[in-house]
């Protein structure tokens, strides 16, 4: 029997469907799974009778591979993997690669690759969004790790990836080291944002507006066909549409309470080591925190007093309404992507990484959650200007959100006066008029930081770089700190 092109371990569903996906693009493979029923029921049943060899062992698994062996993980994040490395690495031979295809921390991801190139052999950890129907139809890869493992898994991953309408593959190489996974990390902080935003709208819609669910479907279904066609937009117009067996909107009966698995708080986490103000993605994990917390917030309900505002305005007035919502969307969708593209910029100087940021946004076209018409028109920017420091600082983004400015902000003032939570579209805004203000009042909090610290400060009239210290009280002399920490 013709050897593997690659072999897999991890028969969970994710695993199971790149399988299916490789062996219909026309490759072999190979599978192993630790609970080796599994393996049995796979081969015997979906598997039965495709190019897919099962094994029963590791050893197994890598004899059946053509050189150099390709082992891809499909297993759950964090020691698993460091396991399965450990027991795939006596059966491979200088130049075979090991492939993590699992959610690791991209640090892990980092240490990883210096180790299995420190035994001769090659690594890539790659990205892989999409869920279930992604792994089986096509999902956005995002592969990094060791350079010279691309030539050979780049034929496997563009094959089974999603392509966009033109038929280029949303999978390219990303960087060295950890590069893959930092970019799929930033990609589910981004879908923690856009699915933040959603919600906030619906909210607005919901209690604001006093929006039924069949209502709201017909506006996100308007809305998907527009500049803010996406899958996220998609799925919430089905969502609001289904109905329980009684009839009624099955999302009106789901507990809010929202979880999560790690991904938005390692974005944030990142963002802080960089010291980079990604609020948007932020607020989006802290929302997730505090949803979480359901009994509390039902007894402060019943303790704590604000506005309960509801609207009372004309049809016509309703109906501009929910175009500022749209707006507010759209406005706040640009500086999470712009926050979220300053974090990789930023890493990729503090690692080393020469990431090709219009190809990022073509990975993300098709396959993954994130997928939006939207992502074009950052590939645009970037093509036209690689260099570009602020997605908000491109022509068709700027124009964009000078657009939807207004309706944006009424948006922001109408939640905070009627008391709808709003912190994604408000923490996106108070970005905006941040980053667009000249003078910020950092020199007072710099000024604070010399009176009680003596941290020193730099002045207007003189260069960057030349530090002074102030004896704000006459008594505590001229000396200051060492280090000066902006």
């Amino acid at each position: 029997m013709k050897k593997a092109d690659l072999g897999l371990i991890g028969l969970a569903v994710m695993g199971e469907n790149l399988v299916m996906n490789m062996e219909s693009k026309g490759f072999t493979v190979a599978v192993f799974n630790r609970t080796t029923s599994k393996v049995t029921n796979f081969v015997e049943g979906r598997a039965k009778g495709k190019n897919i060899i099962g094994t029963y062992s590791i050893e197994e698994l890598c004899a059946n591979l053509e050189k150099p062996r390709k082992v891809m993980l499909m297993v759950k994040a964090g020691a698993p993997v460091d396991a399965f490395i450990d027991q795939v690495i006596p059966y491979l031979e200088p130049g075979d690669i090991i492939i993590d295809g699992g959610n690791s921390h991209f640090p892990d991801t980092i240490r990883r690759c210096k180790y299995v190139e420190s035994k001769g052999l090659l690594y890539v950890g790659t990205g892989v969004s999409g869920g279930e129907e992604g792994a089986l139809k096509g999902p956005s890869m995002m592969p990094g790790g060791s350079p010279a493992a691309w030539q050979y898994v780049k034929p496997i991953f563009q094959a089974i990836c999603a392509k966009v309408e033109s038929g280029e593959a949303c999978c390219d190489w990303v960087g060295e080291g950890g590069a893959g996974h930092f970019v799929k990390m930033v990609h589910n902080g981004i879908e923690y944002g856009d699915m933040q935003l959603i919600c906030e709208a619906y909210q607005l819609m919901r209690d604001y507006l006093g929006m039924s669910a069949d209502e709201m479907h017909e506006v996100f279904a308007k809305w998907n066909e527009g500049e803010l066609d996406s899958y996220l937009i998609e799925i919430t117009r089905d969502i609001l549409a289904y109905k329980d067996t009684d009839g009624e909107p099955i999302v009106n009966k789901i507990l809010d309470t929202a979880g999560q698995k790690g991904t938005g708080k390692w974005t944030g986490i990142a963002a802080l080591d960089e010291g980079v103000p990604l609020t948007l993605i932020g607020e989006a994990v802290f929302a997730r925190c505090l949803s979480a917390i359901k009994e509390e917030r039902v007894e402060a309900s019943k303790i704590l007093n604000g506005p309960n505002g509801k609207f009372n305005g004309t049809a016509e007035e309703k109906a501009a309404f929910i175009e500022d919502i749209r707006n507010a969307l759209f406005a706040s969708k640009i500086v999470s992507y712009a926050q979220g593209y300053t974090l990789m910029r930023t890493a990729a100087k503090t690692y080393g990484w020469n990431l090709n940021y219009g190809g990022i946004a073509l990975m993300w076209r098709g396959g993954c959650i994130i997928r939006s018409v939207f992502l074009g028109k950052i590939k645009e920017a970037f093509d036209k200007n690689p260099e570009l420091p602020n997605l908000l600082l491109d022509s068709y983004f700027k124009e964009a959100v000078e657009r939807c400015q207004a309706g944006w902000r009424r948006v922001c003032a109408t939640a905070l006066t009627a008391g709808v939570p709003a912190p994604a579209f408000t923490t996106a805004l108070t970005y905006y008029d941040g980053y667009r203000c000249e003078k910020l009042p950092a020199n007072l909090l710099q000024a604070q930081r010399d009176y009680f610290g003596a941290h020193t400060y730099e002045r207007l009239d003189s260069p960057r770089g030349q530090f002074f210290h102030t004896n704000w009280t006459g008594e505590g002399g001229s000396t200051s700190a060492s280090t000066y920490t902006a």
